[in-house]
């Protein structure tokens, strides 16, 4: 960038805690208060090449964390996903190196929370094997140290594993209870807890127990 004068400091119409800085009468980039006096800049200052692209890639910075809180506002998020989000967004890498150096510090990132968040909400409300929990994990970029973890804090052992398929099994029963034989009854009903993340190993023992239960008629009162 060129070298130039700050001709004016002007307050952010949608952040009050943010300016613009102008250079030579042009915009030249926003920074936020505290980086303002931090930086100790007024109007008059004559800022160099050197200075300018410093300040420049100060408020990059900010802007890349100030988007990376938005998205965790929204809904937690782990080192991985956040660093693409962010490029996506179209900040360089040093901008998105610091931004997500800050969250990581402050343990606004944290792959381990996020794991256990992950897994405990996917439990709670659309239950699926451990398999699936592992695939999805690690799709978002988390390490498989971290995700095993993660799995033996929240129940990842294989009681845990078998009550969480039963309970599918059993909301999905009256789609598959009228099936004509044991057959099509687990490749319909073993297909949707495999899609589920259940394994074969917990899935079987789960089809016969509930064929046998609605192929037996009730007792006669």
């Amino acid at each position: 960038m060129p070298a130039g004068t700050i001709t004016a400091i002007s307050a952010q119409t949608r952040d009050s805690q943010r300016v613009n800085v102008f250079v030579e009468g042009q915009f030249a980039f926003g920074l936020s208060l505290d980086t303002l006096a931090r930086e100790g800049l007024y109007v008059g200052q004559h800022l160099d090449e050197a200075a300018w692209a410093r300040l420049e890639t100060l408020g990059e910075i900010e802007r890349a964390l100030s988007a990376a809180l938005r998205l965790l506002a929204a809904r937690p998020r782990s080192s991985a996903e956040m660093r693409q989000r962010l490029r996506r967004k179209g900040f360089g890498p040093v901008a998105v190196a610091r931004a997500l150096e800050r969250l990581l510090a402050t343990g606004m990132l944290d792959d381990a929370a996020f794991s256990r968040y992950l897994i405990e909400n996917r439990q709670t409300f659309r239950p699926r094997g451990a398999r699936a929990l592992r695939a999805e994990l690690r799709h978002k970029g988390v390490d498989r140290e971290t995700i095993e973890a993660a799995m033996a804090a929240c129940g990842g052992d294989a009681d845990a594993e078998r009550a969480r398929a039963l309970a599918v099994a059993r909301a999905a029963l009256p789609r598959y209870a009228g099936a004509p034989d044991r057959a099509t009854f687990d490749r319909r009903l073993g297909g949707l807890l495999q899609r589920r993340g259940f394994d074969m190993d917990t899935i079987r023992p789960i089809l016969a127990i509930l064929w046998h239960e609605q192929a037996t008629p009730p007792d006669e009162p």
